[in-house]
């Protein structure tokens, strides 16, 4: 495993390097690099390092959501705060339904298979998303009206609703009695506790960092580790309250940089040192586990629905954004922002096949493609857009 671990971190540094030298995103080499080792390729990752690949990408996410968190200033939160709330939930809705729909009259299945599948491909990937629009953010592209602050909140809190609605069918389809209303009323009560964990644990580190004299690297890793261990008290709270532990990850963040901002510029330029080889075990992993032959037997059919809900999510992006506050050319970015998908459909694609269903196979396929076709095609479509269509603020 050490011997894998050592190949993905070195070849990891080249393939990113090579693809930034062409002009691409280094995450997309990184998920080809992933794609050639993983067990559906060359096969030379070894099978323990596929195994924690969860894990793996969970620990690189917290790492993100945190450099998220210290990124996101008070004021221009309250000035995009509503607009991201809607961009948080219109646009995946509009994606799920829509899918759901066309896989159930168009595609014979099952209304709870098809509702499954539109939820699953609906969500979109924080782990492609976040790092542009902090970078975007260091470079003040879109900032004066805090465009990428805004999208990256939008995109933490899709998942949110994605994996609710997802859970809500699985569920109905295992027979368990779940009323989707309730499932959907969960949803702000998993951003609240979510958040409620996130304050409790920034005030206890606030305390820790301000009565012991720490290094920033130790406080760093502290704050990763703290990361780790508020995803599993959501763990322990499944079943009793509903909690979305990784906003309140994002959130610890949020009020370190409040109430110590020199901290958090500290802590922020070390998460950065620290994503270099998390991004390369993130994006790595995840083309690890995708089965592009699988995806490839998705086929037109796969292609289709994703065009289908795609244009559904645009059309929801461009609502939540209704109005004479932002250009045409900053709606537009908006739209290409919310195009990836990656971690996600990584993580989950393969519950309706472990709970039991038909269609599991194919829904698993269709998840497959959604990586191999957004994640590249949405990674250098925001490299685009935030060179063309966003302002620097002077």
């Amino acid at each position: 495993m050490a011997i894998s671990l050592a190949l993905i971190t070195i070849l990891g540094m080249l393939f990113h390097s090579l693809f930034r030298k062409i002009g691409l995103p280094g995450l997309l080499g990184l998920l080809l690099l992933g794609a050639l080792g993983g067990p559906y390729g060359l096969d030379f990752i070894d099978g323990q390092v596929v195994e924690i690949s969860a894990d793996l990408r969970q620990i690189a996410l917290i790492v993100i959501l945190l450099r998220a968190g210290l990124g996101i200033k008070r004021d221009t939160l309250n000035q995009v705060g509503v607009n991201a709330l809607k961009l948080s939930f219109l646009p995946c809705i509009m994606e799920g339904m829509t899918i759901t729909a066309a896989a159930f009259y168009l595609f014979n299945f099952s209304f709870l298979e098809a509702g499954m599948l539109g939820f699953i491909i609906a969500a979109v990937s924080p782990a492609v998303i976040v790092p542009s629009m902090l970078s975007f953010i260091e470079e003040g592209k879109g900032e004066e009206k805090g465009i990428p602050t805004m999208m990256l909140a939008g995109a933490s809190l899709d998942d949110v609703v994605a994996i609710t609605f997802l859970t809500s069918f699985i569920g109905i389809y295992s027979g368990r009695q779940v009323a989707l209303w309730q499932q959907v009323l969960s949803i702000p009560m998993a951003i609240f506790t979510g958040l409620l964990l996130g304050l409790l644990v920034a005030v206890a580190l606030l305390k820790l960092f301000n009565s012991i004299d720490i290094r920033h690297t130790k406080k760093t890793l502290i704050l990763i580790g703290t990361g780790v261990l508020m995803t599993g008290v959501e763990d322990l709270m499944q079943g009793v309250v509903p909690m979305a532990s990784l906003i309140g990850v994002m959130f610890v963040g949020f009020i370190i940089l409040e109430r110590m901002p020199r901290v958090a510029e500290a802590l922020s330029s070390k998460l950065n040192k620290v994503w270099v080889l998390a991004e390369i075990v993130l994006f790595t992993m995840v083309g690890a586990v995708v089965n592009v032959p699988l995806a490839l037997e998705a086929g037109l059919v796969g292609i289709a629905l994703i065009v289908i809900g795609l244009s559904a999510r645009s059309l929801g992006v461009f609502l939540s954004l209704a109005g004479k506050q932002h250009t045409m050319r900053e709606k537009m970015f908006c739209i290409i922002s919310y195009i990836p998908k990656a971690t996600v459909q990584a993580a989950v694609g393969a519950l309706p096949l472990a709970a039991g269903a038909v269609k599991g196979e194919e829904i698993l396929a269709f998840a497959v493609l959604s990586i191999v076709i957004t994640a590249p095609l949405g990674a250098w479509l925001i490299q685009w857009g935030g060179k063309n269509l966003l302002e620097v603020k002077e």
